[in-house]
């Protein structure tokens, strides 16, 4: 495993792990695959994990699992304040609180904001008193280090990252995202103020790997450097010096395995010019086939209505690589097999879920789109008669 430092010299492997997609049964999180997988991780030298108050089941099961297996000194815990859910100054410690009985422990390494998309946001935090609250925490050691996870434009990053000392930051990016959202320009000024940067997202919601189309993954076959198309996205990440940490949300042995693997290959300069020309003509070819720039990350959910929008843009983009009947079959599986209908004609357009869309997707006029190329008389027919062979 490789390492890199943060902002005071501590050691962070390069592999961190994602804990928003552990594997869940009916019950909740899977504790039993759960910790195999924990343990692995811990074994292959990775010492960062990722969580987050509303992601559900995480923070409790990442907590039983490392005080059971006596774990905690050896990894660094990353949590995050649910903001959105402040309403007055006390609010914050009462979340914070609750994260501590969660994960079993006196203190929290890497502290974030969750999901700033604007330094308006940030403003109201500092109006409740957020920076006085974090000082304390960080003072009593509760606290060892304050940051920021981001979605939005370079330039408003830019400007966060100026509003206060952080300590460290954590940005989507990837090599098709190089210019979105705070992206390269993001990337490069954080790292010029001395911040440390987390990645997230590194192959945009599993869509680098398993939603590549045909076209790209011969280009990667074909060349002379040997990668799995996991292995190109995180190379391409680890190639940047500015890049401290790439998370993955990891749920199989094999995937830890493999990508352990891939950072202990990967350092500062890794891709040659052939690596990367290979790069770009994978992105051109991606966005060619590309309708929503959709990641998956689930945070427009639930819909009121009950739409499945992941799940309708996740097949609304494979029918355009995959063959539309495909796309096709995607859309009913997700949307009509189901004792309660999730199809995108349910949106009524109150557009809650795009004031929450960290890629600013016109949520509402794709469901449209949607609706429109899926939602035929043969679907609507199938879709009354799936009541008789849902049994869940």
């Amino acid at each position: 495993m490789q390492y890199r430092q943060d902002k005071y010299g501590n050691s962070l492997s390069v592999l961190g792990y994602g804990c928003m997609r552990f594997n869940r049964t009916p019950g909740g999180v899977d504790m039993k695959k759960t910790e195999e997988e924990i343990l692995a991780a811990v074994d292959a030298g990775i010492n960062y994990f990722d969580t987050a108050y509303i992601y559900p089941g995480s923070e409790a099961a990442l907590g039983e699992i490392l005080e059971k297996n006596g774990l905690r000194d050896r990894v660094n815990i990353a949590t995050k304040l649910p903001h959105y859910m402040i309403r007055k100054p006390e609010d914050a410690e009462k979340f914070f609180s609750e994260e501590l009985r969660r994960l079993r422990t006196d203190r929290v390494d890497y502290y974030l904001m969750h999901m700033l998309t604007d330094d308006a946001t940030w403003e109201r935090l500092l109006s409740l008193g957020v920076a006085d609250w974090i000082e304390k925490k960080k003072a009593s050691g509760q606290i060892r280090q304050v940051g920021f996870s981001y979605h939005g434009n370079s330039d408003v990053f830019c400007r966060i990252v100026d509003a206060y000392d952080w300590d460290f930051c954590m940005i989507q990016y990837n090599y098709l995202d190089e210019n979105a959202q705070a992206g390269v320009t993001g990337l490069k000024y954080a790292s010029g103020r001395g911040l440390p940067v987390m990645i997230m997202e590194p192959l945009r919601g599993g869509r680098l790997v398993s939603g590549l189309p045909r076209d790209a993954l011969k280009m990667m076959e074909s060349h002379k450097t040997k990668k799995t198309p996991a292995e190109w996205s995180f190379s391409w990440l680890w190639n940047q010096p500015e890049v401290t940490v790439v998370l993955s949300g990891m749920n199989s042995l094999e995937m830890i395995r493999e990508n352990a693997e891939a950072a202990d290959r990967s350092l500062p300069g890794c891709l040659d010019g052939e690596d990367r020309a290979l790069l770009e003509r994978v992105k051109d070819a991606i966005n060619s086939k590309m309708r929503v720039g959709c990641t998956g990350c689930r945070y427009c959910m639930p819909c009121p209505q009950g739409v499945d929008i992941p799940g309708s843009f996740a097949a609304f983009n494979r029918a355009s690589y995959d063959g539309y009947y495909r796309g096709l079959k995607d859309y009913f599986m997700c949307t009509a097999l189901r004792r309660e209908k999730t199809a995108a004609s349910k949106c009524i357009g109150c557009g809650k879920c795009e004031k929450h869309c960290p890629q600013s997707i016109a949520i509402r006029d794709e469901l449209k789109r949607v609706k429109k190329s899926f939602e035929t008389p043969l679907y609507r027919i199938a879709s009354k008669a799936a009541p008789l062979f849902v049994k869940y």
